[in-house]
């Protein structure tokens, strides 16, 4: 019976020596088509990801135990994002360098590692090694440390997104070997490696300017089976006249546009004595006649709004029932109940509908007192049965009406590909056969890589509905995790997804 490694293509060496294996000089090695068709694949597929399973382990630990937070205070020509980014892009292209991949560094906004494959054109993937800060969390471990804990790794990154690095890293290896015994990739392979996911993804703009999109793409930063679409982000500021200062002297409240705030504050010219007590509501005595009103929510993406409470909504109900305001500061405090009033820009004007997305989004986010003026910001997921213009121009009418004025700051049109595609019929009948599960593809409110590139999707690693223990968190989050299992498997449908669209014509 045929070992394992030789039915699959593969020398039987250490991964490392694989890729180091050269022909004696002047041999020509014969080209052989890649075949994912082949009864051995799946088991090729699996006896890799077996073997080389402990090296991919060490390798998300030292990408996890670099604080890749932007930091452009200290950015320089070579790391325009900051050390840690760059530190963190280092060690990748050292994992890619040591499984001999080709690698390339542009310097420090992107770099990618390539397989050869007979056409230039290009099957890619893309992560990035950048990450959110952890400074207020309450992590139950040191976040630069990957824990494997009772089949879950914790750390920083795990998840998102230098575990799914690591492992488009490891299936470009895989590939790495099979050329290595003279099999002939019908494209070059490549996965880029970003790390400016989290704070503009500048990286993919540069990438694309000095490189073009690839025939096809796709980003490890979502959940499977696959994301075939993103809504339009669109985000925008009403600022108020001179009118701070008054009975309400001060509004603060939410963190960044992006998110449903958990908590706001006004300060006031009132007796607290005089304020009554309600719901989400808390009262301070500053004195010399005045209070702070502080209102709580439920916090959660902008995207994703269902669930949530907006703090801010629930300070300027207050406001507003108690006349906690001038005269001139109505028409403000009326525009922003209007805004908040619902999360899909009903009341506001602006609700869409379609049938690849659903239902826009509106969340008002930040609010804040700046020179004298009262500033709100504005964050719709929108549709395709509407666009960024016909939002700005409704906006900008009702800040007229309300004696303020409006001003789009970003817009992100909608982006999708078609479901029923050759790329993404490939990817979901792999995802199928590799878990058993019947999904469907879906669309996000959220932004990933992939409506950057001309043609793109997400792909994993992780999974709606699979439940974690309490004491794993999410993205972004405390004590950041990952079923250990669920990356494992991620490994092996990255491969067998890569070499069947290589099959395809790109």
């Amino acid at each position: 019976m045929v070992d394992e490694v030789e039915r699959s293509g593969m020398q039987e060496l250490e991964p490392e020596e694989a890729v180091k294996a050269e022909a004696p000089e002047g041999a020509v090695t014969p080209k052989r088509a890649l075949d994912p068709s082949s009864p051995d694949w799946r088991e090729a597929i699996d006896a890799y990801v077996e073997e080389v399973w402990p090296q991919v382990l060490e390798d998300i630990a030292d990408l996890v135990a670099v604080p890749s937070v932007e930091d452009l205070a200290r950015a320089k020509p070579g790391l325009p994002y900051g050390p840690g980014p760059r530190r963190a892009t280092d060690v990748a292209l050292g994992i890619a360098e040591r499984l001999g991949l080709r690698a390339h560094d542009d310097d420090g906004y992107v770099a990618w590692a390539d397989v050869t494959g007979a056409s230039e054109r290009i099957l890619a993937t893309m992560c990035h090694c950048d990450i959110v800060p952890v400074e207020g969390q309450d992590w139950e471990s040191d976040p630069f440390e990957m824990v494997r804990r009772d089949g879950y790794l914790l750390g920083r990154g795990v998840a998102d997104d230098k575990g799914p690095l690591a492992l488009t890293l490891w299936a470009a290896h895989f590939f790495q070997r099979l050329v290595a015994r003279g099999v002939e990739l019908p494209y070059t392979l490549r996965a880029i490696i970003g790390s400016n996911e989290e704070t503009g993804m500048r990286d993919a703009e540069m990438y694309i300017a000095h490189e073009g999109s690839p025939a096809f793409l796709f980003t490890p930063d979502a959940d499977f089976p696959v994301c075939y679409g993103e809504k339009g982000i669109y985000h925008g500021l009403f600022t108020s006249e001179r009118i701070a200062g008054g009975k309400l002297v001060e509004m603060d409240g939410g963190t960044v546009a992006n998110a449903v705030p958990s908590k706001a504050m006004a300060v006031v010219a009132a007796d607290a004595d005089t304020l009554p007590a309600a719901e989400d509501i808390a009262v301070c005595d500053l004195g010399d006649g005045r209070c702070r009103i502080v209102a709580h929510g439920i916090d959660g993406h902008a995207s994703r709004p269902e669930g949530t409470k907006n703090a801010i909504k629930a300070l300027n109900g207050y406001l507003l029932d108690h006349g906690l305001y001038d005269e001139v500061q109505r028409p403000f405090l009326e525009l922003q109940a209007k805004l908040l009033a619902d999360d899909y820009g009903e009341a506001i004007g602006i609700a869409a509908t379609d049938a690849l997305f659903g239902a826009s989004t509106v969340v008002g986010g930040v609010v804040r007192t700046v020179d004298g003026r009262f500033t709100q910001t504005v964050d719709s997921r929108y549709v395709t049965s509407i666009t960024g213009e016909r939002i700005a121009e409704t906006l900008r009418a009702e800040a007229e009406e309300h004696g303020c004025t409006f001003e789009t700051t970003h817009d992100d049109v909608p982006f999708y590909v078609k479901p029923d595609s050759p790329e993404i019929e490939t990817l979901m009948a792999v995802y199928r056969e590799h878990t058993g599960r019947d999904a469907e593809p879906y669309t996000i409110g959220g932004g990933t890589y992939a409506r950057h590139f001309d043609r793109a999707v997400g792909f994993g690693p992780e999974e709606f509905d699979d439940p974690k223990p309490e004491w794993v968190g999410d993205m972004h989050g405390a004590n950041e995790g990952i079923a250990e299992a669920q990356l494992k498997t991620s490994l092996g449908i990255y491969i067998d997804a890569i070499a069947r669209l290589m099959m395809l014509e790109l």
